[in-house]
C-alpha cells in the first residue's frame, strides 16, 4: 500500500511540475499583465487597489493573479498560485514598467519637461468649464438616451460628445470623472502618427523616406519607408494576438528595449502589399523618432512641446519602456475629455487655436487606406471607407484603442465623440443614435 502511494505521489508531482513548466511562460505574461495595470491605475490614475482589481484586471485568466502595492515605493507585484511573480515600479513622468531586474527599482530615468497653457482658456483650448450653448438642430432626449443606452449595455466608463467645439453630452460611471485618466491602449498608436506629421510639417522628416534600420540595410528590408511602417504595410512578421503567448505579448512583457521585437522580424511579405496590423511597428517607429534628435531630452520633451501641451491635453501621460522609448503602441493615459482634443485637432486640419500643428494634406493622409487593409485603416488610424459602419458616414474615422477605447472624427458633422470602457460594443448603433440627434 506505502509503494502504491508513493508512486501516486511522485506521479501528481511530476504532473503538477509539467503543468507548471509547461505554463510558465503564460504566469509570467499574466502577472505581468497584471503588475503592470496595477502600478499605474494605482500610482497614475489615482485608483485604489480595490477598485483595479474589481474592474481592469478581473477578467480572465488575468483574474488569476494576486495583486499587492507598496505606497511608499510606488511598486506593485502581482503572483499567480504564488508560482512566479513580476514587478511594476511607477516612475513620475513616465508612468510605470515592468522590472527585469532589481536595479531597474532605482534606476534615475529622463523624463520630460511639460509646459502647460493658460488654464483660464475655456474648453477645448485648455480646461476651464465652457460657457452653456444650446443647439436649435440637438434633440437632446434623443442624444441623451444614446449615451444612457450604452452606459447601461456595456463595461462604459466615460463618453464625451464634442458638436462645433462645445461639449453637448457627458457621462461617466461611478468611480470615474472629468478629471479621471484612463488608458487609451492603441490608441497612442494615433498619437505617435501625429507627432510624424507635426515633424514633417516642421520638414525635419518625409514619410516617404526609408526607415534606415541600421540592421536592414545588408538585405532586402531596407527599402521599407517609414511610410510602410505608417501604415501596416512593411511585409515584416509578426503575431499580434493577445489570447495567446505571441510576439504582442512578448514585447510588453518581457521585452526592454520594445522598438527591438519588429526590428528583428524577417520580411513574409512585399512592402506595401502586406498590410498586417503590429504593435511592434509601432515601438519601432518610436525608436525612429528618437533618432531624429540629438539627445533622448529632446525625443522626451517633443511629444509634449509640439504637440501634447501644445493642444491642452494637460493630464496625459506616455509611458516608456526601460530603455526609455515612449510605448507609442499601446501606452497613454488621459482625461476623456483631453483625447477629445486630439480628434479635435483633425477636424480642423491640424490648426489648433490659430496655430498649424500639421499640413492639412496630413488628414488626407491618414485617412487613405493601407493596400490590403479592406479599407478599415489608414496611417495608425482606423476608418470606415468601405461603410463597415452602414449607418455611419463613410469618411468618419477614429483612433482605436483595446476594450473598446475610441476617439471618432465625423467632419461632416463638425464632430467628435469620445468612449472608454472595459469591453467592445455596438459602434454602428451608439453612432447613429448620435447622429440621428443632430437634426
Amino acid at each position: 500500500m506505502m509503494k502504491i502511494f508513493k508512486r501516486i505521489l511522485l506521479l501528481l508531482t511530476v504532473v503538477i511540475t509539467s503543468t507548471v513548466v509547461y505554463n510558465y511562460p503564460k504566469l509570467n505574461i499574466l502577472a505581468g499583465y497584471s503588475a503592470k495595470n496595477t502600478a499605474s491605475s494605482v500610482f497614475l490614475a489615482n485608483r485604489s487597489l480595490a477598485l483595479t482589481d474589481s474592474t481592469d484586471t478581473n477578467f480572465s485568466p488575468v483574474h488569476l493573479a494576486s495583486d499587492k502595492i507598496d505606497l511608499e515605493n510606488k511598486t506593485a507585484s502581482s503572483s499567480v498560485f504564488g508560482l512566479l511573480s513580476r514587478k511594476a515600479v511607477y516612475r513620475e513622468g513616465l508612468g510605470s514598467v515592468l522590472t527585469l531586474r532589481d536595479t531597474d527599482e532605482t534606476t534615475v530615468y529622463s523624463t520630460p519637461n511639460r509646459s502647460f497653457l493658460d488654464t483660464t482658456n475655456l474648453y477645448p483650448f485648455w480646461n476651464a468649464s465652457q460657457k452653456d450653448t444650446v443647439f436649435g438642430n440637438i434633440n437632446y432626449k434623443k442624444l441623451d438616451k444614446t449615451i444612457d443606452a450604452l452606459c447601461e449595455a456595456s463595461n462604459t466608463r466615460a463618453i464625451v460628445v464634442v458638436y462645433k467645439d462645445k461639449i453637448i453630452g457627458e457621462q461617466y460611471a461611478r468611480g470615474f470623472r472629468q478629471d479621471s485618466k484612463i488608458l487609451g491602449w492603441s490608441m497612442t498608436k494615433s498619437i505617435l502618427s501625429t507627432v510624424f506629421g507635426v515633424l514633417q510639417y516642421q520638414g525635419k522628416l518625409n514619410v516617404q523616406n526609408r526607415a534606415l534600420v541600421e540592421s536592414w540595410q545588408n538585405d532586402a528590408r531596407k527599402d521599407i519607408t517609414l511610410h510602410n511602417l505608417l501604415q501596416m504595410n512593411s511585409g515584416l512578421e509578426w503575431d499580434e494576438n493577445y489570447d495567446e503567448i505571441s510576439d504582442a505579448t512578448k514585447m510588453l512583457f518581457l521585452d526592454r528595449d520594445m522598438s527591438r521585437a519588429q526590428e528583428n522580424k524577417p520580411l513574409v511579405g512585399k512592402p506595401n502589399e502586406s498590410w498586417n496590423y503590429s504593435s511592434g511597428t509601432t515601438n519601432l517607429l518610436s525608436r525612429l523618432l528618437r533618432n531624429l534628435f540629438k539627445t533622448h531630452q529632446e525625443y522626451l520633451d517633443f511629444w509634449y512641446s509640439d504637440l501634447i501641451d501644445k493642444i491642452g491635453m494637460s493630464t496625459m501621460v506616455l509611458e516608456a519602456d526601460l530603455s526609455g522609448n515612449y510605448v507609442g503602441s499601446s501606452y497613454s493615459w488621459a482625461t476623456a475629455r483631453d483625447w477629445g482634443k486630439l480628434g479635435l485637432l483633425y477636424l480642423h486640419n491640424g490648426n489648433w487655436n490659430g496655430e498649424q500643428l500639421f499640413d492639412k494634406d496630413w488628414v488626407e493622409y491618414v485617412t487613405t487606406p493601407s493596400p490590403g487593409s479592406s479599407g478599415v485603416y489608414g496611417a495608425h488610424f482606423w476608418l470606415n471607407t468601405e461603410g463597415q459602419f452602414k449607418d455611419v458616414p463613410k469618411n468618419m474615422y477614429c483612433a482605436h484603442g483595446y476594450q473598446g477605447q475610441r476617439v471618432y472624427v465625423l467632419p461632416d458633422q463638425d464632430l467628435v465623440v469620445v468612449r472608454f470602457g472595459l469591453s467592445e460594443f455596438e459602434e454602428n448603433e451608439f453612432l447613429k443614435g448620435i447622429l440621428e440627434a443632430i437634426e
